[in-house]
């Protein structure tokens, strides 16, 4: 018999909300975090709008000491603490005096510390080798995050950081599944981070997949399935999870915020119409399948999906693979958001802080609205009933949400979250 794996804490560094409760209200009233960024303007980007989470002193006090924050200037790995040791917190767990062998991380990057190098490259080009402070390697290292996070809290089983694109975050929830599941770790702090900034966005805006239409009305500038899309919105955070073995958690008597069914991981492997940057729609259909497999339920049974719904070309793609997945369509076909309307797309932590999203709705039993999208998409609103995509957050009580996230390098995941019953 499987191992049931269950959620026992949540945290979040979102534009539009850092901490659960924060993030929560923004969800359930609509409020979009993407704001105007003077910095985007100055550089001359053809995006000057991005989702960025606002962080105050007093917070980064709270995770970091004064040492620590003298020479921090990784933003992935600063969002990343925070969600982190706040899903840690939510949980009720403590911080371990020696490592606690039951208990890992498995939190994703996409990049670490770009600032920092950038600032590393300057000193040694101008031969201050010994300026470069000792934090330099922490920051810079991928698995910094992870490193920053295994030390703050004791953790004594596999501690590492997974990396596979806007992919990232699901994938992280996916691994430290399969370790519970296997037996090998009790419980696993997952979750993704991605740093800001234009070094990180530069590439995005000059392959023109950024949207510029909306510089001067931020707030719209964000538009999955709209019919006037006209490009992601850049964004950054980080999102966390406590993931725990059942018996682990009743145990110790915690919260449980859902379940994770099942899921699944692939590749596309760049064929059949997959590229660099474009899916192949055979094995996204395989991976939402596989994960349906999985989970052990049927397709009529998802009663909600937080879509990778970028506001790219690609989202009446996304829509049409998810009808044929799931063999529904039209007034059958589940109610769908994508939360990239109101925190613009954070790469590597998009699939993280989108999953907070997902479990948030299990849990407080509602759907969110998608910010943007009156004017549906034609192609959408010939596969689906447009009222399934709902435009203001609605009271409801979903059993099982389908998360998904396809990244960079045609990858793809698929989660099936469950309203925790005992």
């Amino acid at each position: 018999m499987k191992k049931r794996v269950v959620i026992t804490g949540l945290g979040v560094a979102a534009p539009n909300g850092v901490g659960i409760p924060a993030f929560t209200h923004a969800l359930q009233n609509g409020i979009s975090g993407i704001r105007h960024d003077a910095q985007l303007e100055e550089l001359q980007f053809s995006c000057q709008i991005a989702g960025q989470p606002q962080i105050s002193e007093e917070l980064k006090a709270q995770y970091f000491t004064e040492l620590e924050l003298r020479g921090l200037n990784s933003t992935g790995i600063l969002y990343g603490v925070i969600a982190g040791m706040e899903a840690w917190n939510n949980a009720g767990l403590p911080i371990n005096e020696n490592p606690d062998w039951d208990s890992g991380a498995i939190f994703g990057a996409g990049t670490s510390g770009i600032d920092k190098f950038r600032e590393s490259i300057y000193k040694i080009d101008e031969l201050q080798i010994r300026k470069l402070g000792s934090t330099v390697v922490a920051q810079t290292m991928n698995s910094g995050v992870s490193a920053y996070l295994g030390g703050k809290i004791g953790l004594g089983n596999q501690v590492t950081t997974n990396s596979s694109a806007c992919t990232t975050g699901a994938e992280a929830i996916l691994m430290a599944y399969d370790r519970i599941q296997s037996g090998q770790a009790k419980r696993i702090l997952a979750g993704s981070t991605s740093d800001s900034g234009p070094y990180i966005w530069g590439g995005f805006d000059a392959l023109r997949v950024c949207s510029s239409k909306f510089n001067d009305k931020p707030e719209e500038g964000s538009r999955p399935m709209s019919a006037s899309a006209a490009g992601f919105v850049p964004g950054s955070g980080a999102g966390a999870f406590v993931i725990e073995d059942l018996e682990a958690a009743q145990e110790r008597g915690a919260v449980i915020y859902a379940e994770i069914l099942g899921g699944n991981i692939n590749s596309g492997g760049q064929r059949d119409g997959g590229t660099m940057t474009a899916p192949n729609s055979i094995a996204v259909q395989r991976c939402i399948k596989t994960a349906i497999e999985n989970a052990g339920i049927s397709a009529d049974e998802i009663d909600a999906i937080n879509g990778h719904l970028t506001a790219t070309t690609k989202d009446s793609l996304e829509i049409e693979n998810w009808t044929k997945a799931l063999g529904r369509n039209g007034a059958d076909f589940p109610y769908i958001n994508s939360l990239k309307s109101l925190t613009g797309h954070c790469l590597s932590a998009s699939g993280s802080v989108e999953s907070v999203a997902a479990v948030l709705q299990l849990h407080e039993e509602f759907l969110f609205g998608n910010i943007n999208c009156s004017d549906l998409h034609p192609e959408i609103a010939a596969l689906i009933d447009p009222s399934k995509v709902l435009l203001k957050t609605i009271k409801f009580n979903p059993k099982i949400i389908a998360k998904a996230s396809f990244g960079f390098g045609d990858v793809n995941a698929c989660i099936l979250f469950k309203k925790f019953e005992n």
